[in-house]
């Protein structure tokens, strides 16, 4: 294989210019954006995704019936194409074939990833002859004659009865697999084998294992785990082989968490700056920056860091829903001069003076009758200087 980025259809897929950059990787058999497209929906927002496809697959043109690859080809074609997309070290996620990829580059090429997670994968996966044996079965019968027993392996119990539409997208999408391609990457998967190479893999790992994974035993998972430098494992109950496709939020959720545990200190500052200028505006921001003394840079230091960058930039929870959580934290608390600042917070990031009214509202069964008082009054004040009510006089 040349390893051109032509031969793995390395491409753009979704999200904003300004977010790390993440890779996306996929199984033999399908196509990148249809095996991570409910996960791509959850992370457009965070990240500049990246994708490619392997050869005969997806996006991807076939290759030569002579043109035999190793998993290495398949990671230095991803790093040309990482080099063309980004600027910087990446992100790497792939499943199964995607995940050895990731994990040969996070060898290979260190100095191009971040982080890796790994879903349903292993530094070797199956044996040379059952991969021989699933080569002579397609060049007899085409990538039809692996359906049925593919269906057997990706999807745990019942999962094709809940998600039909999913598991048949992606079946049809094996079919249309070009044969060359699948029997080619068939033996790329034969010879493939870092057993001996983890304890070099530097990048932070996170391994993904789908409890009823048979294709991948969450065994194969702990061994990368422990015995990469810096890895963590997490199983899926009840998802066997194509984790991204079957619990989509899971897999989201942890890929967040495995990025924010990479990220540097300036990083973080950097991201709470951002939000903190974003919610409170940049002229309060302006201002405290400008009254910061050497008495009190550890603290502005702090709760950008830490408030800002670490627990405002969470995914979890909307700015909207960090809002109202806020505004009822102050209320109970008494806390006035921050509740001002925050009723202004809270209208830049979408609520309405009748929803903060009724924030308050609600927080004077909770948290007392005397304290929501105050904060109406503040409330008020705030709100009828910015000519979102009209004045009026204290309850």
């Amino acid at each position: 294989m040349a390893g051109s980025v032509s031969d793995v259809a390395f491409r753009r897929l979704a999200g904003p210019d300004d977010r790390p950059a993440l890779v996306l990787g996929p199984s033999l058999g399908t196509a990148v954006a249809q095996l991570w497209a409910p996960v791509l929906d959850l992370l457009r927002d965070d990240f500049t995704v990246l994708g490619w496809d392997l050869p005969g697959h997806g996006a991807a043109p076939a290759p030569a019936p002579a043109n035999e690859y190793a998993v290495g080809d398949l990671a230095a074609a991803v790093a040309i194409g990482i080099g063309a997309h980004a600027d910087g070290p990446v992100h790497v996620a792939g499943d199964s074939l995607g995940g050895a990829v990731g994990m040969q580059l996070a060898l290979d090429r260190p100095e191009l990833v971040r982080t890796v997670t790994v879903c349903c994968s292993a530094a070797r996966i199956g044996d040379a002859q059952g991969w021989r044996d699933r080569v002579e079965t397609v060049r007899a019968g085409g990538t039809d004659a692996v359906v049925e027993g593919s269906a057997k392996r990706w999807f745990a119990p019942g999962f094709a009865d809940r998600a039909p539409g999913v598991a048949h997208a992606l079946l049809d999408t094996l079919r249309q697999v070009d044969d060359t391609g699948y029997i080619a990457a068939c033996d790329a998967l034969a010879t493939f084998d870092i057993r001996d190479r983890l304890a070099d893999l530097a990048a932070p790992l996170l391994a993904i294992a789908g409890a009823a994974d048979a294709v991948v035993p969450v065994a194969d998972l702990r061994l990368v785990a422990e015995s990469v430098r810096d890895g963590r494992l997490d199983v899926l109950d009840g998802v066997a082989h194509l984790a991204p496709a079957e619990a989509p939020q899971q897999v989201a959720r942890l890929i967040r968490r495995q990025v924010s545990r990479s990220r540097s200190g300036a990083e973080v500052a950097a991201a709470g700056m951002t939000v903190r200028r974003a919610v409170l505006g940049d002229a309060h921001v302006d201002r405290a920056v400008a009254g910061t003394t050497e008495f009190t840079a550890d603290f502005q230091d702090f709760i950008t860091q830490y408030a800002w960058g670490t627990v405002w930039t969470r995914p979890g929870l909307s700015r909207r829903d960090r809002s109202l959580i806020t505004l009822t934290a102050l209320v109970a608390h008494g806390h006035l001069d921050e509740l001002a600042m925050h009723v202004h917070a809270a209208r830049r990031n979408g609520l309405s003076p009748d929803e903060i009214g009724e924030t308050l509202l609600h927080a004077a069964i909770y948290v007392g009758v005397p304290a929501a008082n105050a904060a109406f009054r503040v409330a008020q004040q705030v709100l009828a200087e910015t000519g979102d009510i009209a004045d009026g006089s204290d309850t």
